[in-house]
């Protein structure tokens, strides 16, 4: 079992360093990755007024503080970004970084704030579809070969990308979702080493019932990982730090 910290892009949180003294501290304590959140402006009428960092840009200035620890966001919203500019900014990350990314990916949202209000698609069928289109792309760029494509919603004419993701064939792949919604599951399900990251601010108790309907859980996936709780503050994060350090466990 493994443990991370997991932090908005906004607030405290905007500020690279910041971030970077977060992502140091929480591998000196024994934790085992950092995961930053992919927001544009969340819920305006909430998040009016406060900054925002861009995610990749934050998850660089941790890569630069820490040795070990991992480091992604939660989740990438793939269908808000075009294919080939993500695959380079996570191929960038994974070489800075020595191969510490993992790319955890979902829908993303609100909708309403962080798509309709720039003119995106807000129907979440389409963006479901540009999700799916978006991620075999994905996995094709870092692949660091020749990409011809010709889908509903991206076209690739003979691209290649370089350099390649560091991490082998790719970097793991987490697909992020609400439980108990069943179709982030049956996304990861068919791509070989990714992970369902399932998401629930309930209880824990919820667990065990996400576990079970794993029984259908293709064999080329790598796992479950959890994800649960309220948006951290910074005096909150510090002092769950201090508290409760972490074991690294298998």
């Amino acid at each position: 079992m493994r443990f991370s910290i997991n932090i908005p892009n906004f607030g405290d949180f905007a500020d690279p360093a910041t971030v970077a003294k977060v992502a140091a501290a929480s591998e000196q304590a024994g934790w085992d990755a950092l995961f930053v959140w992919d927001h544009v402006v969340h819920d305006k009428d909430e998040r009016r007024g406060q900054p925002f960092g861009d995610p990749w840009m934050l998850l660089t200035a941790a890569a630069l503080a820490t040795s070990r620890l991992r480091l992604g966001t939660l989740v990438a919203a793939v269908a808000r970004r075009r294919p080939e500019q993500l695959a380079r900014q996570v191929a960038t990350l994974d070489s800075l970084s020595g191969g510490r990314v993992i790319f955890s990916a979902g829908l993303g949202g609100p909708i309403d704030g962080d798509f309709a209000s720039f003119g995106e698609p807000a129907d979440p069928v389409v963006l479901a579809e540009r999700l799916d289109e978006g991620l075999d792309l994905l996995q094709r760029y870092w692949s660091g070969e020749p990409v011809n494509h010709r889908g509903r919603h991206y076209y690739v004419d003979d691209v290649t990308l370089l350099p390649a993701s560091v991490q082998r064939p790719r970097p793991p792949v987490w697909i992020g979702g609400v439980w108990p919604h069943r179709r982030p599951m049956r996304r990861a399900a068919p791509r070989a080493g990714t992970a369902w990251s399932p998401c629930s601010r309930r209880r824990a108790t919820d667990i065990p019932r996400a576990l079970t309907r794993c029984g259908n859980w293709s064999a080329t996936s790598t796992g479950i990982a959890w994800i649960g709780g309220p948006i951290p503050s910074r005096s909150s994060w510090a002092a769950s730090v201090r508290a409760t350090p972490r074991r690294r466990a298998t």
